[in-house]
């Protein structure tokens, strides 16, 4: 009979020495990847701020360089509407519950991929009745009928001697901080949409109501015209040719019509509601302040910023931390069970000396053929992991052009607000001058009816001038990642078991105020 007190000290040495190996773990530790030498955003210097307009929106911008962002960064236009509109698609858009969800399935796969580095512990029971026959053994005598019970418990390990369940763990945790920074990725792509299809919104109403002046005062110029027939000033040709250009501005009405319905249906689906609700409040470009100080991050702070940045270099972790999965499977693996429990013939039994049964074992493996399919797995890690270091700066070098265009447009929209501030003005002068004349008999009509025109093309314009500055202050915000590290009603960081309810925890104490945002 085997003596297992006298194995005990050999079964405990082999299992230090298998956890004094399990200190180490084969594959590449990952290091971040470092901020981009000589990144920037504009090849000469940074300008101080934009030129301004004398109209609603035509404030210059001034840019703050390494200012910080706030977690509601839309606040900075001062818009109870639009504040409102954002409330309610953070609450109800489903697309940021899919993202919260996505996030609570990667941290609870991250507790049960953890649980592999302890001990396993079963519990079977069994009943059995049989029937024994001696002749069987050769022997004679009529069959036996018994009874048999048995009730043990079962342990087993598997140390992590070269670090693959390790690895392993560390890649599931980096997919959930991949799917952290998706969340946030999509809460900013979320409140970024409603904010542009709010400026969308009132832009278009902004281009409707032109259209109506426009059309009216048009109109009222058609009577003018007619009466200058009836009297003998103008010809019936003058007439017919007003009328076409009273028909030709209606004709523009529907189209700006069917854009805002498409738009205002945009709008009702990021919110969460359906196209035959509406929302509470009409926007209007006044409705909106445009921010004044506008915060640009260092170059060194975008890559720490920028939610798609962060999820591509937790990709890269996870392709770094596989590589390490995919060497300790071509290494041995170690297993150690032991089994105790109970072996009797009645229940009453069980557990009493002369049923305990008890087994021990350690087994180990080590792969020597498998037809190369290990060696090519792990190149295929390899591989991946290249493949993730490519995405990874192609995501940065995507960042950093979204700054730039945004801080370009910026510009550009607020030297186009100035010229068009001056063409309205210019047009709206020569058109009154030329009705003045034409009433007069001092110009042709073809002469008023191109000052009309112009003055439609300028009014409009300006419209949409307005809404672009809007528009792409948004656009800048969200370029430079939105201000999530300031956010205070998600938990930081996913991966603790402390963060199980992601209820408010501030991710930061930095915070740049709305107001100080806008003087």
């Amino acid at each position: 009979m085997t003596d297992f007190g006298a194995l005990a000290p050999i079964g405990s040495a082999v299992v230090a020495a298998l956890l004094a190996l399990s200190a180490c773990a084969v594959g590449p530790d990952f290091a971040p990847p470092s901020a981009p030498l000589g990144a920037g955003y504009t090849p000469e210097g940074q300008p101080a701020a934009t030129v301004s307009a004398e109209v609603t929106g035509g404030a210059a911008q001034k840019f703050d360089i390494g200012r910080d962002i706030p977690g509601e960064w839309w606040k900075v236009f001062h818009s109870k509407e639009l504040d409102s509109l954002i409330a309610e698609a953070i609450r109800d858009n489903p697309s940021l519950a899919a993202a919260q969800a996505s996030l609570w399935q990667a941290k609870e796969n991250l507790y049960a991929q953890t649980g592999k580095l302890l001990p396993s512990f079963d519990a079977n029971a069994s009943a059995e009745r049989e029937q024994f026959s001696p002749a069987e053994f050769g022997q004679t005598g009529p069959p036996t009928i018994f009874n048999l019970f048995q009730a043990t418990v079962n342990v087993s390990y598997a140390p992590d001697v070269f670090g693959g369940q390790r690895r392993q763990i560390e890649a599931t945790a980096a997919l959930a901080e991949y799917q952290r920074f998706e969340l946030e990725a999509t809460y900013l792509t979320l409140t970024a949409n409603v904010v542009t299809a709010a400026v969308q919104d009132a832009s278009l109403r902004g281009q409707i109501a032109a259209t109506r002046d426009i059309i009216k005062a048009e109109s009222d110029q058609l009577n003018v015209v007619q009466h200058q027939f009836e009297d003998g000033a103008a010809t019936r040709a003058d007439v017919l040719t007003q009328q076409s250009e009273v028909a030709t501005e209606q004709a523009t009405l529907p189209p700006l019509e069917k854009q805002l319905e498409q738009q205002r249906h945009v709008l009702l689906a990021l919110i969460g509601r359906f196209p035959n609700q509406s929302p509470r409040d009409r926007l209007t470009l006044a409705s909106f302040r445009l921010p004044t100080r506008l915060p640009v991050s260092l170059p060194s702070q975008l890559i720490e910023q920028r939610p798609d940045v962060r999820a591509a270099q937790a990709q890269l972790h996870q392709a770094s931390a596989q590589v390490g999965v995919a060497t300790a499977a071509r290494l041995p693996q170690f297993n150690l069970t032991g089994d105790y429990g109970s072996a009797a013939l009645t229940t009453a039994t069980l557990f009493t000396p002369g049923t305990i049964i008890w087994g021990a074992a350690a087994t180990g493996t080590q792969p020597i053929f498998h037809g190369f399919t290990l060696l090519h797995q792990q190149r295929a890690a390899e591989a991946g992991y290249d493949m993730a270091q490519a995405q990874y700066r192609n995501t940065v070098l995507g960042a950093f052009q979204n700054v730039a265009d945004a801080l370009r447009a910026l510009q550009l929209d607020a030297a186009t607000l100035k010229a068009q501030e001056g063409a309205v003005r210019a047009a709206s002068a020569t058109l009154d001058l030329s009705r003045s004349q034409y009433q007069l008999g001092a110009i042709t009509y073809v002469t008023l009816l191109n000052a009309q025109r112009s003055y439609s093309q300028a009014r409009l314009a300006l419209v949409q001038a307005q809404a672009a500055r809007y528009a792409d202050t948004a656009a800048l915000f969200q370029a430079l990642g939105g201000g999530w590290w300031n956010r205070i009603d998600v938990v930081p960081n996913p991966l603790s078991p402390d963060a199980d309810d992601d209820k408010a925890a501030p991710v930061s104490d930095a915070h740049a105020t709305t107001t100080e945002l806008h003087q």
